[in-house]
This record gives C-alpha cells, sequence and structure tokens, in this order.
C-alpha cells in the first residue's frame, strides 16, 4: 500500500487545481454516424438485393419468339441483278478488241536548283550550334588608324 501513495506536492496539486485556467476544445469525430439518406440508401440497396435472391422463375411466362426474314421487294432484286451483269460483263470483256494506246507520262519533278534550295533550308533549320568550336579570328588586312588616314589625306592634297 505505501508504493500506491500518491507524493503529497502531487495531490496538494491536485485539490487546488482550478478548472477556470483550462481552454476550451472542439472534439472531432473520426467515426461519424451515417446521414439519415445514407441509412435510407442502404435500406433500399439490401431491399433490392433480398427481392432479386428471392425471386421465383415460376411466376414468369415462356415466351415465343419469331424471327421475321422479310423477302426483298422487286426493285432490290433488279438492282441486284443489274450489278450482277455488269459484274459478268467486265469479267467476260474480250481484250483483243481493245487497241494498244501510248501514254505520255509528265514529269512533275522540280528542277535541281529548286531541290538544291530546299536542302539547304533543311540544313539550316536542322543546323546543330552546339557542333562549332571557338575560333579566333586574325586580321590579315588590318584597317589604318586615324593618324596614317591623315597622313595620306595631306599627301594627296598636296600633289
Amino acid at each position: 500500500m505505501a508504493e500506491n501513495k500518491i507524493p503529497t506536492e502531487l495531490s496538494q496539486n491536485i485539490e487546488n487545481f482550478d478548472a477556470q485556467n483550462l481552454k476550451h476544445a472542439e472534439t472531432d469525430e473520426k467515426n461519424p454516424l451515417p446521414s439519415k439518406e445514407v441509412v435510407e440508401q442502404e435500406k433500399q440497396e439490401v431491399a433490392l438485393r433480398e427481392s432479386i435472391e428471392g425471386f421465383e422463375k415460376k411466376k414468369l411466362h415462356r415466351a415465343n419468339t419469331v424471327e421475321k426474314n422479310p423477302l426483298p421487294d422487286a426493285e432490290s432484286l433488279q438492282e441486284v441483278k443489274d450489278h450482277e451483269g455488269r459484274l459478268q460483263e467486265i469479267t467476260n470483256f474480250p481484250k483483243d478488241q481493245l487497241k494498244h494506246a501510248e501514254t505520255q507520262e509528265k514529269t512533275s519533278l522540280p528542277d535541281p536548283g529548286v531541290i538544291n534550295v530546299e536542302k539547304t533550308i533543311q540544313n539550316i533549320e536542322h543546323f546543330d550550334k552546339a557542333q562549332l568550336r571557338h575560333t579566333e579570328t586574325e586580321e590579315k588586312n588590318p584597317l589604318p588608324d586615324k593618324a596614317t588616314i591623315e597622313q595620306e589625306k595631306r599627301l594627296s592634297q598636296t600633289s
């Protein structure tokens, strides 16, 4: 029993506790009850399942199916006969009655100049700048400086 005793300091804190120091807290329900609509929907679902499971096949009546395959009318029969006749004429046509004809083939290919221009444009469009290397330019024919230009002007004016 001596082990279960609360220390005196702790027991005094419990006795002197002021409940007004507590802050108000809202509780959040983690498992709320279903709404009225959800309960009603579940009842309808259960009733539907029970009616399907308890359905009696003996209440059904036998129904005989009648397959109707209407015969084609005279107009559609005539169209089929005409079509078959045309096909027969085409397949049995005597090819020896045909005359030889020369066909002229026109080339519609563009001339080589246009092809080269198109290839150049495609090469420009698909050019990869990453393949270029850095180069330093070296002037082989440097421009004269300002003093040289002035000297040449004076010489040309005196002569």
